[in-house]
């Protein structure tokens, strides 16, 4: 047996605190988890030290008689209640069968603390994952899960408690509900039954249909601006104030915000002023008139609107239910209507102008006939109002189960629906009813003259409305489409419905919109009408507000007059929702013109542009990988510097960095004279990168100057990108060291990692040296064939100027020393010809267009999502927009299709586009006999073997080869070698025809992991394969599906 030594306990009473070099006695008998031959040992997953290296938890197991697998197991390992929580240990410490702290993908961790669809957790942090822990967890109560979740928060289980209270489930709409019954109320408003035949009359069929087209070509660019915006993260409350302060930030948004808000409040008085005209015809058909028709109007619309605050303060479900009952009055009559122009017309109406279809009334109604001072755009502002509508569904967006689909779902068929019903109707009007009559059946020819008319044509003579005012007819009567109908009073309930639902939506509109304003506290007078009632938040205050301002808009009594004062508060509003969608993306790709005859300016703006940047929050819809590029010389490794420039290009900031070691009066004047040159190198082959130099004693030391002192206040790196050292296993000791600490230093700064492997290198530095050699020898060689052809004809003339003489000897112009450089030229030549033309054409491969192919993402941990973020932006650009996307993600056999839908949605909510998604669920096999044993060549020279030796001989050996890999380390990290060696034998089989493959990076705990065991995880991980990536975040988000 062998004295055990535990990591998590050091110092521990009755445990033996252990460290990389710890030694284990272990007796002559055989164990399990100990190597027989080339065959890798069996391990269990509550093997020692688990993957990471760390006794995480201690499983109490019960074994029955004989030792059977009987008792507790797994899951269900007695735990002390006083030390442990409820949670879900293969959710936490399995994240694929293997115990380890790091998690993989998952959508929870993408949520906003206060989520309604869903509790946010955290993944385990950089320190969590790369600091070597030396600490009991279990000591501490209440934090068993702590380490997995990063900051001590509840475990996922703990964090998803349901509701205490079932009463107050929030009420949420869909598509059809909350937006597109909403938006086709509001737009068959007050203008489709009482203005629409009005617009006709005035601009006649062709500018009528023109009007309403002009119309949706507006209503259809903002549908579309709208759809664009909310679609790019979870949209909350406050619909286009929500989605305009959120894209121009909120001075564009507060501004529009009050006008949009105003605007809503004015649109209810226009609304209930259209009920409660028709309510005052009604009265004066009947003689009912209580003192005048504008009095009447003032006291049916202060009493409606009193009306429609008590249904929207009852609640936005009791609001909604009224919503839809309207939406049916309203489908039938508007059907009613259609059938009333089929009927055949009696007397009454044709003396009202209603003759059915004809051809006459067609002609004569399709050109414009303005009057009283009306035009095209004053009859457009009066109709512009019907078509707010769109936002009726996008205002209430803090109500929708989903916005992101409901509101470009609902909108845009609303706007189709609406748009084919406005032209339809129009024309049917246009067509039917002529645009004056008197109203008198005995209105009909007496003679034969016809002064032309269409009615004159049909046998009757309305030539009186041309001296006297008349009250029916398209001019002049608000109440045709009730005349045209089937049966009337069907025309007048769709009135009442479509004005009321209209005013409805306005009514809650306004106050939501006005809510959210006062919320972000962006006026901070206006607080007081921010605060929310009941379950779902009702503004009461914000409603109190909105009834007054439409009580005041209501005692105006005139719709002509209300409709344009709307009309342009709300194309104002749809402008800066348009140019909200323009500005979100043309700032993807920001310039600066950095002319020279402009450069004072230039810096000054450029200057500002970067104080300013210091006052905007970080947020992670606006994360790009910033980079600092670990090339040397921006030359020497072309291949690292193009990837990264292919996801940084025009996006984000790249640094091109090198460090300068020796003497530091050597360095800094190397520095001085590179830093002009490399720039300008840079600038000159369309590298849209900075250059950066610094001095250091070694490697690690400058590159940790870097990563403290790169950028510039918000341009500021976050992601290291370095190359595959391929010499690790030729190198001294020490540059590996380095290496690696670099690697750790980039974790401990908070960097995301980048490594880049290509089979074939990325240092062409040799080559360029030969390169530089053959132009200096081809300048020599012209320099002294000219000073040889000088030479001969001043020779023939007889001259011999001291010009020539020190041009012959400056550049040896005798033909032995000539005759010697043209003969190492051509070796030379030849030598570059055939110096690793594989190097030199896998150092620009990605300099090309890479076809069609795949990228291969192993994203399997979520490190926040770089992983999956870098290969997406490759995606996105020109060279690799013909390579998909395959996902390959760790899983359970028993859960492949449920994990395979969990990614699936995950990617949407990013809107991440994969060609196909792949759970590997063999994973945690056993790597081949082969593959290990590869693996074990690799390490053997650089292990200690500490265990075949004795203690004092193993100690000495500790002292002269710190950097040696020992036993107890093998033993510590076995789980996380496996792991290794096995994901390589998956690449090979998986993705060995990929043209790039990205991988998450293991991670190596510091002090505990020694250098050469991780580049040994690193060679066997990557080995045989097209390019690698491999990379890792620092653990906090850089990808979010909220706004």
């Amino acid at each position: 047996m062998e004295r055990d030594c535990n990591p998590g306990l050091a110092g521990a009473g009755g445990a033996l605190p252990c460290s990389r070099f710890h030694v284990r006695l272990v007796d002559e008998r055989t164990a399990s988890g100990v190597p027989q031959g080339d065959q890798p040992p069996e391990y269990a997953v509550s093997s020692f030290g688990g993957e990471d290296g760390v006794n995480r938890l201690h499983h109490f197991e019960y074994r029955g008689a004989g030792g059977g697998g009987g008792g507790f197991q797994g899951r269900d390992s007695l735990r002390p209640d006083s030390i442990f929580h409820s949670y879900d240990t293969n959710s936490y410490l399995k994240p694929f069968g293997h115990n380890t702290v790091d998690r993989v993908p998952r959508i929870d961790f993408y949520r906003n603390t206060s989520s309604f669809s869903g509790v946010k957790i955290n993944r385990p942090s950089l320190a969590d994952l790369h600091e070597d822990l030396k600490r009991d967890i279990l000591s501490v109560p209440g934090t068993v899960d702590g380490v997995a979740n990063g900051d001590g928060a509840l475990s996922d289980e703990a964090e998803r408690k349901p509701p205490e209270n079932k009463d107050e489930k929030l009420v949420r709409f869909g598509w059809i509900k909350g937006v597109l019954v909403r938006c086709m109320l509001n737009i068959w408003g007050v203008m489709l039954f009482i203005r629409l035949s009005w617009i006709v009359g005035q601009a006649g069929i062709g500018l009528g249909v023109i009007v309403i087209c002009l119309s949706t070509v507006v209503t259809v660019l903002t549908g579309i601006s709208m759809s664009a915006i909310c679609t790019n993260g979870v949209v909350r409350g406050g619909g286009a104030y929500y989605l305009i302060s959120r894209s121009l930030g909120p001075e564009f948004g507060g501004s529009i915000g009050l006008i949009f808000s105003f605007a809503n409040a004015v649109a209810v008085a226009m609304y209930v002023v259209g009920f409660a005209e028709t309510v005052v015809d009604i009265l004066k058909e009947n003689n009912a008139l209580m003192i005048d028709p504008i009095s009447d109007i003032r006291i049916v619309g202060c009493i409606t609107v009193v009306a429609l605050l008590g249904i929207t303060v009852a609640g936005m479900e009791w609001e909604t239910k009224a919503q839809v009952i309207l939406l049916i009055i309203l489908l039938i009559g508007i059907a009613n209507y259609f059938i009333g122009t089929v009927i055949p017309s009696s007397t009454e109406k044709k003396g009202k102008g209603f003759f059915n279809y004809h051809a006459n009334i067609f002609a004569e109604n399709f050109g414009p006939s303005f009057r009283d001072g009306e035009g095209f755009f004053s009859v457009f502002a009066i109709f512009f109002p019907a078509a707010t509508g769109i936002l009726a569904g996008a205002n209430i967006s803090g109500d929708l189960k989903d916005p992101q689909v409901a509101i470009p779902k609902g909108t845009m068929l609303a706007i189709f629906i609406t748009t084919i019903t406005y032209v339809t109707v129009a024309i049917c009007l246009g067509a039917t009813v002529v645009r004056d009559a008197t109203g008198s059946v005995n209105d009909t020819i007496t003679s034969t003259n016809c002064n032309g008319s269409a009615a004159c044509m049909l046998g009757y003579d309305f030539s009186a409305c041309n001296t006297h005012p008349c009250k029916f007819g398209l001019m002049n009567n608000f109440q045709v489409m009730s005349m045209v109908s089937g049966f009337g009073p069907l025309i007048t309930a769709g009135i009442f419905s479509a004005t009321l639902s209209s005013a409805l939506a306005s009514l809650v509109s306004a106050p939501k919109i006005f809510q959210a304003l006062c919320k972000d506290n962006i006026y901070k007078g206006l607080y007081f009408f921010g605060k929310g009632y009941g379950k779902n938040s009702e503004p009461i205050r914000s409603y109190i507000l909105t009834f007054f301002i439409a009580v005041a808009f209501i005692l105006i009594a005139e719709l002509n007059t209300i409709a344009p004062v709307i009309s342009n508060f709300f194309l104002a509003s749809y402008a800066l929702i348009n140019f909200s969608c323009f500005h979100a993306s043309y700032s993807k790709t920001p310039e600066v013109n950095w002319g020279s005859s402009a450069q004072a300016m230039s810096y000054v703006t450029a200057l500002q542009d970067a104080l300013s940047l210091t006052g905007v929050n970080d947020h992670i819809k606006n994360f790009r990988p910033q980079c600092i590029v670990l090339t040397g010389s921006p030359m020497s490794r072309p291949a690292l510097l193009d990837l990264t420039l292919s996801f940084t290009k025009n996006f984000s900031l790249c640094i091109c960095s090198q460090v300068f070691m020796g003497p530091r009066k050597r360095t800094v004047s190397e520095i001085n004279m590179n830093m002009d040159k490399y720039q300008q190198w840079l600038a000159k082959n369309r590298k849209k990168a900075f250059y950066a130099a610094v001095a250091g004693d070694n490697l690690r030391d400058g590159v940790k100057c870097l990563l403290q002192a790169s950028g510039l206040g918000r341009m500021k790196p976050n992601t290291l990108v370095i190359g595959y050292k391929r010499d690790w296993r030729t190198t001294n000791s020490q540059d590996v060291e380095n290496y690696v600490g670099i690697l750790h230093d980039a974790f401990d700064f908070e960097y995301g990692l980048i490594i880049l492997r290509i089979s074939q290198g990325l240092d062409v530095s040799r080559i360029l040296q030969i390169q530089e050699e053959l132009q200096r020898k081809e300048q020599e060689k012209l320099a002294l064939e000219a000073a040889m052809r000088d030479e001969q004809e001043d020779g023939k003339r007889g001259i011999r100027s001291l010009k020539f003489l020190n041009k012959a000897v400056k550049y040896s112009t005798n033909s032995a020393l000539a005759m010697n450089a043209q003969q190492d030229y051509k070796i030379s030549t030849s030598h570059a010809a055939d110096f690793n033309q594989r190097l030199l054409d896998a150092s620009t491969q990605f300099q090309k267009n890479q076809g069609k192919g795949t990228i291969d993402v192993w994203w399997l941990f979520d490190d926040g999502g770089l992983t999956i973020l870098i290969p997406y932006l490759l995606t996105t650009r020109k060279k690799w927009c013909g390579c998909k996307l395959r996902i390959f993600i760790g899983g359970k056999l028993d859960s492949i299709d449920e994990e395979k839908r969990a990614m699936a949605a995950l990617l949407g909510k990013f809107r991440i586009q994969c060609a196909d998604i792949k759970v590997i669920g063999d994973i945690n096999m056993k790597p081949s006999k082969e593959s290990w044993k590869i693996f074990e060549d690799l390490i053997e020279p650089y292990q200690l073997h500490e265990r075949s030796k004795d203690p004092a001989t193993a100690e000495i050996l500790q002292k002269e080869y710190p950097w040696k890999i020992t036993d107890a380390e093998l033993e510590r990290f076995k789980d996380k070698t496996y792991r290794q060696v096995r994901l390589n034998e998956l690449l090979q089989e998986n993705s060995r025809a990929a043209n790039m493959i990205v991988v998450s990076l293991p991670i190596a705990r510091k002090e505990a992991v020694s250098s050469y065991l991780y580049m040994a995880w690193l060679e066997i991980l990557s080995r045989n394969l097209p390019p690698v990536i491999m990379i890792r975040g620092n653990q906090k988000n850089v990808l979010t599906f909220y706004s």
